[in-house]
């Protein structure tokens, strides 16, 4: 067996041409040589394709429903589209401020019921109802957005925190 390193570039195990195989250090498909050599840490950056319309819609509607789940599908939705659609970044960001807003107020509905719960002995229960109403308002708007969104149209909730400019 030959060493595989010993081998001619642009030539397979049994010698003959890698068909559809680049030289080393040229990017596929331009003939083009990057100067740095293949998965360099320094090589130039893929950029994504931006969306269609219809796509851009598609992202920035499912921001919107993801929030049923929680502040998650918006953030990584977010991430992902925001260089890629100008709808899906307007949008994913609205329903991740009113994600993160909706977060705070579980957060403080809980921290009140369990120091009501601790002091009062139980009336802190009732508390917990609110986190309950909290999801399904989250829940409406949530779908409101999903439906303004699908359509093309933005959508601002009533009341969130804009902490992500």
């Amino acid at each position: 067996m030959s060493d595989p390193q010993a081998q001619p570039p642009g030539e397979s195990n049994n010698g003959e041409p890698n068909v559809g195989q680049p030289p080393y250090g040229e990017r596929p498909g331009t003939g083009q040589s990057s100067g740095q050599p293949a998965g360099s840490p320094y090589a130039s950056p893929v950029v994504a394709a931006p969306l269609s319309e219809t796509d851009d819609r598609l992202w920035a509607s499912l921001a919107h429903l993801g929030g049923i789940l929680s502040f998650l599908p918006s953030l990584i939705i977010w991430l992902v589209f925001k260089d890629r659609g100008r709808f899906t970044s307007a949008e994913a960001k609205e329903a991740l401020n009113f994600q993160i807003t909706l977060l705070i107020g579980y957060v403080a509905i809980n921290v009140a019921a369990f120091i009501l719960a601790i002091v009062t002995f139980g009336i802190g229960g009732l508390l917990i109802a609110l986190a309950w109403l909290l999801w399904v308002v989250g829940v409406i708007f949530s779908i409101m957005g999903y439906l303004q969104a699908k359509d093309g149209r933005t959508y601002r909730y009533p009341f969130a925190l804009r902490l992500i400019k």
